[in-house]
Protein backbone atom coordinates (compact mmCIF):
# COMPACT_ATOMS: atom_id res chain seq x y z
CA UNK A 1 0.00 0.00 0.00
CA UNK A 2 1.40 3.71 -0.89
CA UNK A 3 1.84 5.70 2.15
CA UNK A 4 -0.76 8.43 0.85
CA UNK A 5 -3.05 5.74 0.58
CA UNK A 6 -2.38 4.93 4.43
CA UNK A 7 -2.82 9.08 5.04
CA UNK A 8 -6.20 9.55 2.81
CA UNK A 9 -7.64 6.12 4.49
CA UNK A 10 -6.94 7.72 8.08
CA UNK A 11 -8.39 11.24 7.20
CA UNK A 12 -11.58 10.02 6.21
CA UNK A 13 -11.75 7.94 9.10
CA UNK A 14 -10.99 11.21 11.57
CA UNK A 15 -13.62 13.86 12.21
CA UNK A 16 -12.39 16.63 15.30
CA UNK A 17 -9.17 15.03 16.35
CA UNK A 18 -6.23 16.98 16.53
CA UNK A 19 -3.50 15.49 14.05
CA UNK A 20 0.24 16.04 14.32
CA UNK A 21 2.00 15.20 10.67
CA UNK A 22 5.48 14.27 10.46
CA UNK A 23 7.75 16.70 8.36
CA UNK A 24 8.16 16.35 4.95
CA UNK A 25 6.26 14.13 2.32
CA UNK A 26 3.58 12.90 5.08
CA UNK A 27 2.74 16.37 5.83
CA UNK A 28 2.29 17.68 2.26
CA UNK A 29 0.54 14.48 1.56
CA UNK A 30 -2.30 14.99 4.27
CA UNK A 31 -2.44 18.67 3.50
CA UNK A 32 -3.09 17.90 0.00
CA UNK A 33 -5.53 15.01 0.42
CA UNK A 34 -7.54 16.42 3.24
CA UNK A 35 -6.51 20.24 5.06
CA UNK A 36 -8.04 21.28 8.21
CA UNK A 37 -7.38 23.62 10.85
CA UNK A 38 -7.20 20.58 13.51
CA UNK A 39 -4.18 19.11 11.69
CA UNK A 40 -0.97 20.63 12.57
CA UNK A 41 1.77 20.19 9.97
CA UNK A 42 5.69 19.33 11.28
CA UNK A 43 8.07 21.89 8.85
CA UNK A 44 10.96 20.98 10.92
CA UNK A 45 12.29 19.18 14.04
CA UNK A 46 12.61 15.07 12.81
CA UNK A 47 11.50 13.19 15.32
CA UNK A 48 9.71 15.43 17.62
CA UNK A 49 6.04 14.43 16.51
CA UNK A 50 5.50 11.73 18.77
CA UNK A 51 6.21 13.60 21.75
CA UNK A 52 4.66 16.85 20.93
CA UNK A 53 1.60 14.48 20.53
CA UNK A 54 1.82 13.27 23.73
CA UNK A 55 2.49 16.15 25.48
CA UNK A 56 -1.01 17.51 23.49
CA UNK A 57 -2.84 14.72 24.71
CA UNK A 58 -1.88 15.00 28.44
CA UNK A 59 -2.75 18.57 27.97
CA UNK A 60 -6.69 18.24 27.11
CA UNK A 61 -9.49 15.95 26.72
CA UNK A 62 -9.49 15.71 22.84
CA UNK A 63 -8.15 12.37 20.93
CA UNK A 64 -4.54 13.23 19.41
CA UNK A 65 -3.47 11.28 16.35
CA UNK A 66 0.23 11.32 15.38
CA UNK A 67 1.17 10.59 11.99
CA UNK A 68 4.60 9.49 12.11
CA UNK A 69 7.69 8.04 9.83
CA UNK A 70 10.12 5.03 10.69
CA UNK A 71 13.22 7.59 10.58
CA UNK A 72 11.38 9.93 12.71
CA UNK A 73 10.58 7.40 14.95
CA UNK A 74 13.69 5.92 15.30
CA UNK A 75 15.64 8.93 16.31
CA UNK A 76 13.50 9.45 19.39
CA UNK A 77 12.72 5.80 20.75
CA UNK A 78 12.63 6.98 24.13
CA UNK A 79 9.08 8.63 23.50
CA UNK A 80 7.74 5.10 23.20
CA UNK A 81 8.76 4.79 27.17
CA UNK A 82 7.29 7.89 28.17
CA UNK A 83 4.19 7.01 26.43
CA UNK A 84 4.26 3.89 27.69
CA UNK A 85 4.51 5.10 31.18
CA UNK A 86 1.51 8.21 30.61
CA UNK A 87 -0.60 5.80 28.30
CA UNK A 88 -2.83 8.46 28.07
CA UNK A 89 -6.66 7.09 26.25
CA UNK A 90 -6.53 9.94 23.87
CA UNK A 91 -3.24 9.19 22.56
CA UNK A 92 -2.57 7.31 19.08
CA UNK A 93 0.83 7.12 17.47
CA UNK A 94 0.88 6.03 14.19
CA UNK A 95 4.13 4.70 12.12
CA UNK A 96 3.73 5.19 8.39
CA UNK A 97 6.78 2.46 7.76
CA UNK A 98 8.44 2.94 4.19
CA UNK A 99 11.59 1.31 5.72
CA UNK A 100 13.44 4.14 4.03
CA UNK A 101 13.58 8.32 4.67
CA UNK A 102 11.20 9.25 2.18
CA UNK A 103 11.81 12.59 2.31
CA UNK A 104 15.73 12.59 1.84
CA UNK A 105 16.32 10.19 -0.71
CA UNK A 106 15.08 7.27 0.28
CA UNK A 107 18.01 6.16 2.17
CA UNK A 108 16.74 3.07 4.12
CA UNK A 109 16.39 2.95 7.98
CA UNK A 110 16.98 0.10 10.74
CA UNK A 111 13.40 -1.20 9.84
CA UNK A 112 14.69 -2.16 6.22
CA UNK A 113 16.62 -4.41 8.31
CA UNK A 114 16.10 -6.02 11.38
CA UNK A 115 14.23 -3.33 13.50
CA UNK A 116 11.00 -3.97 14.10
CA UNK A 117 8.93 -1.39 15.95
CA UNK A 118 5.78 -2.86 17.10
CA UNK A 119 8.50 -5.15 19.16
CA UNK A 120 10.47 -2.04 20.31
CA UNK A 121 6.90 -0.32 21.06
CA UNK A 122 5.97 -3.12 23.06
CA UNK A 123 9.50 -3.79 24.66
CA UNK A 124 9.29 0.05 25.95
CA UNK A 125 5.97 -1.43 27.58
CA UNK A 126 3.21 0.11 25.30
CA UNK A 127 -0.10 -1.57 26.62
CA UNK A 128 -1.91 -1.59 22.93
CA UNK A 129 0.48 -1.87 19.40
CA UNK A 130 -0.97 -2.91 16.30
CA UNK A 131 -0.08 -3.61 12.84
CA UNK A 132 -1.63 -3.06 9.88
CA UNK A 133 -0.53 -3.90 6.15
CA UNK A 134 -4.31 -3.13 4.66
CA UNK A 135 -6.84 -0.38 4.15
CA UNK A 136 -9.28 -2.12 6.11
CA UNK A 137 -6.67 -2.26 9.04
CA UNK A 138 -5.68 1.19 8.93
CA UNK A 139 -9.41 2.34 9.01
CA UNK A 140 -9.89 0.39 12.00
CA UNK A 141 -6.87 0.75 14.04
CA UNK A 142 -7.03 4.67 13.33
CA UNK A 143 -9.86 4.43 15.84
CA UNK A 144 -7.84 3.18 19.15
CA UNK A 145 -5.20 4.51 21.36
CA UNK A 146 -1.51 3.34 21.76
CA UNK A 147 0.84 2.63 18.70
CA UNK A 148 -0.54 1.57 15.27
CA UNK A 149 2.39 0.91 12.99
CA UNK A 150 1.23 0.51 8.98
CA UNK A 151 3.85 -1.01 6.66
CA UNK A 152 3.63 0.80 3.67
CA UNK A 153 5.47 1.22 0.08
CA UNK A 154 8.77 3.32 -0.10
CA UNK A 155 7.85 6.60 -2.53
CA UNK A 156 6.42 9.51 -2.40
CA UNK A 157 2.94 11.05 -3.98
CA UNK A 158 3.47 14.25 -6.49
CA UNK A 159 2.39 16.61 -4.21
CA UNK A 160 3.00 20.61 -3.62
CA UNK A 161 4.64 21.87 -1.04
CA UNK A 162 2.50 23.50 1.98
CA UNK A 163 1.16 26.80 1.10
CA UNK A 164 0.93 28.38 4.50
CA UNK A 165 3.77 30.05 6.60
CA UNK A 166 4.81 28.11 9.67
CA UNK A 167 3.71 30.69 11.95
CA UNK A 168 0.19 30.77 10.49
CA UNK A 169 0.00 26.33 10.60
CA UNK A 170 1.01 26.89 14.66
CA UNK A 171 -1.98 29.88 14.92
CA UNK A 172 -4.55 27.80 12.91
CA UNK A 173 -3.85 25.27 15.19
CA UNK A 174 -3.58 27.17 18.61
CA UNK A 175 -7.05 28.44 17.80
CA UNK A 176 -8.77 25.33 16.96
CA UNK A 177 -7.54 23.83 20.55
CA UNK A 178 -8.48 26.86 22.49
CA UNK A 179 -12.28 26.50 20.51
CA UNK A 180 -11.77 30.19 18.87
Amino acid sequence: MKRVSAIEAIALELADELVICNLGYPSRELYALKDKATHFYMLGSMGLASSIGLGLALSQPRKVVVLDGDGSLLMNLGSLATIANHAPENYLLVVLDNQCYGSTGCQLTATSRAADLAAIATGAGVRDVWSASTIEEVRSGVHGSGVLVITVDSGNADVPIIDMEPVEIKRRFMREIAGV
